[in-house]
């Protein structure tokens, strides 16, 4: 089962995920997640893949528009703890050119703070 935490810091937001997002009703919920806080203005994000185990494309498109939402609003969006079978997803589809991809929470919450 998957889940979501959401956790505000001075600056944006932190989004922990966890579980198989396999375009059902935890993706579903993840959209709506992602466009609460997009609806908030906040203008920075982390989504923190340390404990995701799948990504289907519904999933990945939901983080691409997601991205794009905030890139749109001058904002900025920064995934963290990528496993290796998510990050080879991420580079097969060349989303890692895309995203901002930091290796730990630590490195992005640094980024974010620039």
């Amino acid at each position: 089962m998957a889940k979501l935490k959401i956790e505000r810091q001075i600056g944006g937001v932190i989004l922990h995920l966890s579980g198989k997002f396999i375009g059902g009703e935890e993706t579903d919920e993840l959209k709506q997640l992602l466009q609460e806080i997009a609806e908030s203005n906040e203008q920075k994000l982390i989504i923190n893949l340390a404990d995701v185990t799948y990504l289907n494309s519904t999933a990945l498109g939901v983080l691409i528009a997601s991205h794009s939402n905030f890139v749109k609003r001058q904002g900025e969006v920064i995934l963290c703890n990528i496993s290796k079978s998510i990050e080879n997803i991420f580079v097969i589809t060349k989303l890692t050119l895309v995203f901002k991809i930091a290796e730990t929470l630590e490195e992005a919450i640094k980024n974010f703070s620039n």
